[in-house]
């Protein structure tokens, strides 16, 4: 079955080269020009992924970021030429899966595209697992059905989110460094960048800690990674 990709690009000439090229690499696609328009599609249309440009007209990208991400856990990747720490931060923190700068090559672009997928079909079907459904302090984590709740309250989190905490739940007790979170999450070479992880980790505890400051579950051991107790 083909997969569904919403393209949220205002400028003809990229907008038309990324279809084009997502096409010829067997996705569906669906285009919008600007912020109002992505959002009547997500509300008309079932998607896979959405990529998504920060500079629109009638709403910017980082609102629609919002807007999506309070209905929907599917996979967004930001692609913009804003390419400043404090972009990456803030569309991040707002739940965005990826981020790609332009200019960007093709190639990348696809492989940054499916490895976005693969890992939201990998988290949301069957997981290895023997035990499907973990219960942790005030945690029930689902792992079949992508799901998780805190408290008796559902939480809602993004693919890459959930990705992290099955990688600790799984493995509690377990040691791991931002270097090994970002290879085995993102599933590409680690060139230091640690705000992509920081951002993951932060919007994480949020979600998930009764005191993200003083957290419970997952324990910071500065210089070496996280690990998640409970």
């Amino acid at each position: 079955m083909q997969k569904h990709i919403l393209l949220v690009e205002d400028d003809d000439a990229i907008r038309e080269m990324v279809e084009n090229y997502l096409s010829m690499e067997g996705f569906t696609v669906t285009t919008a020009i600007n912020g109002e328009d992505a959002l009547q599609n997500c509300l008309n249309q079932s998607f896979d992924l959405v990529i998504l440009d920060i500079m629109l007209p009638k709403l910017n990208g980082l609102e629609v970021l919002k807007i999506i991400r309070e209905q929907e856990a599917l996979p967004i990747i930001i692609m913009s030429a804003k390419v400043s720490d404090v972009d990456k931060a803030l569309g991040l923190g707002l739940g965005a899966d990826d981020y790609i700068a332009k200019p960007f090559s093709m190639l990348e672009f696809s492989a940054r595209v499916k490895a976005a997928i693969r890992r939201a079909t990998k988290y949301s079907g069957r997981a290895d697992s023997k035990q499907e459904v973990l219960e942790i302090g005030n945690l029930k984590i689902d792992i079949v059905n992508f799901s998780i709740d805190r408290n008796g309250q559902e939480v809602k989190l993004t693919s890459k989110e959930f990705a992290i905490l099955k990688l600790f739940v799984t493995n509690r007790q377990r040691v791991f460094t931002k270097e090994q979170i970002y290879q085995l999450i993102w599933q590409d070479t680690y060139y230091g960048d640690e705000n992509i992880i920081n951002v993951h980790i932060r919007r994480l505890r949020e979600k998930i800690e009764d005191n993200p400051s003083n957290p419970q579950y997952i324990k910071t051991l500065w210089g070496i990674g996280y690990k998640f107790e409970g």
